[in-house]
């Protein structure tokens, strides 16, 4: 009787996913389905895209468009996608597209560098004192050094290293979301964990740190 409840079990129907359940109900127009999966994605979407991106101001007003985009998509959705895949897809597109705006239209400084008198009166205030940095200061350091690291990263891989370490996303998902191959997301995210590690000793290493120039290509990472 065991047996044949066991073997029953496993062709028990997979549960529903419970934001297509929403979603579906956003589509009946239910805005309190549609507010539950805002605050269960907002944070998530904010932390993807200002890591893409390197900006959370920016991070936090294309997060609002990712959303009002996903609103007006709705009725376009299937329930048989994973939700998650679906938003993380929007977001990457957003990403995208404002990664190649800024390869366009590079930012200008805002105030032209220092010369001359000015310069030599800006590095007067410098304080050379030594003293030892505590454990937290160096933590933070670091975390800064890997995140100027992730920026030099291509997109693609940039994108699949932190759909997969960050977002928690498998494999699967990541290459949904991507639009490439299972093997092809494997290799991004192998590429990117080498490269980083390569780009990140050195400075662990010695404490010196060399600025890399950031990459420009848009299109698929090389596998």
């Amino acid at each position: 009787m065991v047996a044949r409840c066991a073997q029953f079990d496993t062709f028990a129907p997979m549960p529903a996913d419970p934001d297509a359940i929403l979603m579906s109900r956003v589509k009946r127009g239910d805005t309190r389905a549609f507010a539950e999966l805002v605050d269960k994605y907002k944070q998530p979407i904010i932390n993807f895209i200002a890591r893409m991106l390197g900006d959370q101001a920016e991070a936090e007003d294309l997060a609002q468009t990712v959303f009002v985009q996903v609103y007006r998509a709705s009725r376009r959705y299937r329930e048989s996608a994973k939700f998650s895949t679906w938003i993380y897809t929007i977001a990457r597109n957003f990403c995208l597209n404002e990664l190649r705006r800024r390869a366009r239209h590079p930012a200008e400084p805002m105030e032209p560098a220092l010369q001359g008198e000015e310069k030599q009166h800006a590095r007067q205030y410098e304080d050379t004192r030594a003293y030892a940095p505590s454990a937290a200061l160096l933590q933070t350091e670091l975390e800064q050094k890997l995140e100027q690291a992730l920026t030099e990263l291509p997109p693609n891989q940039r994108m699949a290293i932190l759909l997969c370490c960050d977002q928690q996303l498998s494999y699967e998902e990541i290459a949904a979301v991507l639009g490439c191959s299972l093997a092809a997301t494997k290799s991004l995210i192998f590429r990117a964990r080498e490269t980083l590690k390569a780009r990140l000793k050195p400075y662990l290493r010695t404490g010196v740190w060399k600025d890399h120039k950031k990459p420009s290509n848009f299109g698929h990472a090389p596998v």
